[in-house]
């Protein structure tokens, strides 16, 4: 198997000095712009997802990792730590204990693990590809907005205390009662038909 994403360039890292470094480190990152990203972002992981890779993929909504995949955070190894994100996002996907165990060490784990931990949803050989687009395709039949506002409030639940959360939700939710889709979608489920989103 290939890379998802393999990670930085070492050797531009190693010309790299403290001051380039807070510079490049300047927000909003790819990182950022994909968990920030209105609809859902699936991690098609099909090979090596290391370092910076595996920081893009913990961005992503849901992974979907290739049983060959091997992922990991190997930033210690070289003198250095994660640095787009991993020591933050890895330990709300595991724990701390297996982002301490995977950061500190620098091994990497291969796709089963990852799966028996958290850091991937769900790992397939045969049908990798059927599924990913499968999912993808189930998503994209539902209204954007409503991908949107889930995504949201979802992703609102690592940031707030369960009630602030729920408070958050409820607004959502009724911000959604506002909107052409919600009509849309109840009339389609009444009439026993497809609906026809607007994204409004």
């Amino acid at each position: 198997s290939g890379a998802f994403v393999a990670g930085a360039d070492v050797t531009e890292l190693r010309e790299r000095d403290a001051l380039q470094q807070r510079e490049a480190s300047k927000r909003p990152r790819v990182y950022e712009v994909v968990e920030d990203c209105p609809l859902p972002v699936i991690a098609r992981v099909n090979g090596h997802a290391l370092g910076g890779g595996c920081e893009l993929m913990q961005a992503c909504d849901v992974r979907i990792a290739h049983e060959d995949a091997k992922l990991g955070q190997p930033e210690i190894t070289l003198g250095i730590m994660p640095g787009g994100g991993g020591t933050q996002r890895l330990p709300r996907l595991v724990g701390e204990g297996h982002a301490m165990r995977l950061i500190l060490s620098g091994e990497l784990i291969d796709a089963a693990e990852a799966a028996d931990i958290g850091l991937v949803e769900e790992v397939h050989g045969e049908g990798f590809d059927e599924r990913v687009y499968g999912l993808a395709a189930s998503m994209a039949a539902h209204s954007p907005v409503a991908l949107e506002f889930a995504k949201k409030s979802v992703r609102a639940a690592s940031r707030m205390d369960l009630e602030s959360g729920i408070e958050y939700e409820a607004e959502l939710f009724a911000q959604l009662f506002a909107t052409d889709d919600k009509d849309e979608g109840i009339d389609a489920f009444l009439g026993d038909r497809e609906p026809e989103w607007r994204g409004e």
